[in-house]
């Protein structure tokens, strides 16, 4: 029996499936894509799949991954979403398929603890420092208990927290088989196990990370894996031209010269003017990061000798300075760098360090673009305009499966491109001559959810619009007593729609007004759906960034969601200019192929934030009348799913007193 067979029977209204859940039904999408996917896994190449909400497109390539009997490598975007397959979907679906598989998760270096890098830090970070020393005592009480290593167990450890880097390696801190803990190594055991078992979970992050720098085990995976599922795969180009990018950062100067100040004893060997050396470092540092005053932030251009913005002598004399002072200590190094194993990986730090201070003070190489990253500290970047020729390459390397076809290579996400042929992705993913499939999502949106494209507001550029988004905003969450998401498309939007409906929606009102960078994004996701109480009615949440995908919330918890304005991407952005000038080079408008694919998906993604399940109700809300009367926007339009139109502001007023009128038996009637 084929794969696309059993494949069939787990899908059918009396297939194995119907066990995981009461009252469950066929889906005629998460069937097809599951036969595509397999019929894919048998005879090898690259499927990309748009799947739309509520397909169940983990369900319909897991199935056919788990029964193919091969190795397979399984890629998310994030940790979460690695997590929730690892720990919750795989092990339901081996349960209900009765099948023995054995599935591992693997994750960078920096999620696992590292034994020794922890016993250095209670011996030297956490004194005087109180959150430190709280944070290292909960880290060393559950050090004694994990068997993974996985930062992730420990739930009180904030994902921000300063302890983290100091109890966890780096490729180039770690000190591999000199390590005086190596036996009992956590990222060495994931590793091994990543080899042994049928089912690995990565994520995008570690796959990109390792084409570039070979160190997170997935190139020594790779050869023996038969099946390659990419989740969430419209993060692929945005991951990967970060993983793929030459990196140097201020960051990373400082972590070093901390590990070389507690060598002080050792390197007196090499020179007593050790310590001054340091210092110049230090101060060589600190003169680069003073060329960027208050007034810069974000990403910089960098086409000419220094950043924009930036003197350019000053820059150059920075640089060399830093040069200078990293060359001497690198004299002191070569002369004890034998003495011991941790002055030996500390040379061949500062050699990497080197390499890239070297690499950003020439002119950068054709087909890349570089730029400065400033915000909590510095950061040089020097990346590929697209992560194409890194895909063809992977996609073409050699594998070790025994069978003669070649490779499957799956690609999924439910927003991949705004055309039948999905060519924003196809293309710039390097997948050109892949198989192509979308799946509607079966929600009956025409039914669910209304969109309102408010014409009386002003143009998306008039600095009123702001504030008039908030003042609508503000009418229909009192209404519906909060249940409200709005996402905006800069941090400077947000803040000010913040603020302005804090002022219409005081605590008087009974509705809670979040702003994202008040508290973690799990934390306001977690407030954001808490049922309402004797102290909220409901609450407001205005967001950008992150939020516009992986933010769930089914359910009456959230029935408005409000864009402020089509999300276009900086034109400005080094990345996106680049992009864009290679474009016009080979004749194509940027406007046309990169900038309105780019903010479609984005909307998609908003958009989606809405309706997640067959009971949800809702509103989308659009405040950019570019949708309406410009041709790209109607074309961006199409691309939404087919909601119902609300024509006026007293329409949509009244769609939104109608949500308040939903009854718990009419919602789980539908």
């Amino acid at each position: 029996m084929s794969l696309a067979d059993l494949v069939e029977r787990v899908f059918d209204a009396d297939g194995r499936l119907a066990s995981l859940q009461r009252g469950w039904t066929e889906r005629p999408g998460q069937k097809q894509m599951a036969l595509a996917v397999a019929r894919t896994m048998e005879e090898g190449g690259a499927l990309v799949v748009e799947a739309g909400t509520g397909v169940g497109k983990t369900y319909a390539y897991l199935v056919p991954a788990l029964l193919s009997g091969e190795k397979v490598l399984l890629s998310t975007a994030t940790k979460t979403l690695q997590d929730q397959l690892f720990n919750r979907d795989i092990p339901r679906l081996l349960s209900a398929l009765g099948i023995p598989v054995r599935a591992v998760m693997l994750k960078g270096r920096a999620s696992y603890l590292c034994t020794y890098r922890l016993g250095v830090a209670r011996q030297v970070d956490a004194q005087g420092n109180m959150a430190r020393i709280r944070d290292l005592a909960q880290v060393e009480a559950w050090a004694s208990a994990t068997r993974t290593g996985d930062l992730a167990e420990l739930a009180v450890l904030d994902e921000s927290s300063p302890i983290i880097p100091l109890v966890t390696s780096t490729r180039e801190n770690c000190l591999r088989n000199m390590c005086p803990d190596a036996a009992s190594c956590h990222v060495t055991h994931a590793r091994r196990a990543a080899m042994e078992a049928d089912v690995v979970v990565i994520n995008h992050h570690l796959f990109f990370a390792d084409l570039n720098v070979r160190e997170s085990g997935v190139a020594e995976l790779l050869p023996s894996v038969a099946v390659v599922v990419f989740d969430e795969a419209h993060q692929l180009s945005g991951v990967g031209l970060q993983f793929l990018s030459r990196q140097w950062s201020v960051i990373q100067l400082q972590h070093f010269l901390r590990d070389l100040s507690l060598c002080g004893p050792q390197l007196a060997w090499g020179s007593l003017d050790w310590r001054a050396m340091v210092v110049q470092m230090d101060c060589s540092c600190r003169a680069l990061i003073e060329l960027f005053d208050g007034e810069h932030s974000g990403r910089l251009a960098w086409q000419g000798a220094a950043p924009v913005g930036v003197d350019a002598d000053l820059w150059v004399r920075g640089m060399e300075s830093l040069k200078q002072s990293l060359q001497a200590m690198g004299h002191v190094l070569d002369r004890v760098e034998d003495q011991l194993p941790k002055l030996r990986l500390l040379k061949q730090r500062l050699d990497g360090i080197s390499d890239l201070m070297a690499v950003f003070s020439t002119a950068s190489a054709p087909g890349t673009v570089r730029w400065v990253e400033v915000g909590s500290g510095v950061r040089l970047f020097q990346s590929p305009l697209s992560i194409e020729d890194a895909m063809r390459s992977v996609i073409a390397s050699p594998s070790e499966h025994p069978k003669d076809h070649r490779r499957s290579w799956i690609f999924t996400s439910a927003t991949l491109g705004h055309d039948a042929d999905l060519s924003w992705f196809v293309e710039s993913s390097g997948l050109q001559g892949a198989s192509v499939l979308r799946v509607d999502s079966p929600f009956d949106y025409a039914r669910q959810a209304a969109l309102y494209v408010p014409q009386h507001l002003p143009a998306p550029g008039d600095e009123r619009h702001s504030d008039c988004v908030a003042l609508l905003t503000a009418q229909a969450a009192e209404v519906l007593g909060g249940r409200t998401l709005v996402l905006t498309t800069t941090v400077r939007a947000m803040r000010s729609i913040g603020d302005t409906l804090a002022v219409h929606l005081p605590a008087s009102s009974g509705i809670e007004v979040l702003v994202q960078g008040q508290h973690p994004k799990r934390a306001l996701a977690e407030r954001f759906g808490q049922s309402p109480s004797n102290d909220w009615r409901g609450r407001v949440l205005v967001a950008c960034a992150s939020f516009w995908e992986g933010f769930d919330v089914p359910g009456n918890a959230l029935q408005l969601v409000v864009i402020d304005k089509l999300p276009f991407a900086p034109p400005d952005d080094p990345l996106i200019a680049a992009r864009a000038r290679e474009m016009e080079s080979g004749g194509k408008n940027p406007f046309v192929h990169l900038h309105v694919p780019l903010a479609t998906v984005a909307l998609k993604q908003g958009a989606g934030r809405l309706i997640r399940s067959e009971t949800d109700r809702g509103v989308l809300v659009i405040c950019d009348v570019r949708l309406t009367q410009k041709g790209y926007g109607r074309r961006m339009l199409r691309a939404l799913p087919p909601m119902r139109v609300v024509s006026d502001h007293e329409d949509f007023m009244q769609t939104v007193i109608d949500l308040t009128r939903v009854s718990t038996t009419d919602l789980c009637s539908t």
